[in-house]
């Protein structure tokens, strides 16, 4: 069990991986390599991508003029665009499980005081998207 922590068993490391290098490093390769959770990886990844607008535009909503979101930490973006996206498109995933698988992650990015804030941020934008969806 102890290997699921390692940066390369944690299925949210690589997806934020893949999107920093796709979103900041303009890296094409969409490759995913042998997972146990290839398919739940690739369709976070794929879809984050496919999305990506739609989840810039919902977070600046959420987030209001409390910050601005292309200012924010390169990482923070993708694990906000990351997390996002599961939040709006994995209703089955909680989102206290959601919220602390990247936390969980962030620390191989992110220094403790940047993950308390991400955590505020997470666990705000969480309540907010899925009680707006809840009525749909």
């Amino acid at each position: 069990m102890k290997s699921y922590f390692s940066p390369k068993n944690n299925p949210r490391v690589i997806i934020i991986q893949k999107l920093y290098g796709r979103f900041f490093n303009n890296d094409d390769d969409l490759s995913f390599p042998k997972h146990r959770f290839k398919k739940f990886i690739k369709d976070v990844v794929l879809g984050t991508i496919e999305r990506n607008d739609l989840i810039i535009d919902e977070l600046e909503n959420e987030l209001g003029s409390k910050l601005i979101f292309k200012n924010l930490d390169k990482v923070f973006q993708t694990i906000l665009k990351a997390a996002t996206y599961e939040i709006l498109y994995k209703p089955n995933l909680s989102i206290n499980i959601i919220i602390k698988e990247y936390l969980n992650s962030s620390n191989f990015f992110l220094e403790n005081s940047q993950t308390k804030y991400l955590n505020a941020l997470l666990d705000n934008i969480g309540k907010k998207l899925r009680s707006k969806n809840a009525g749909i």
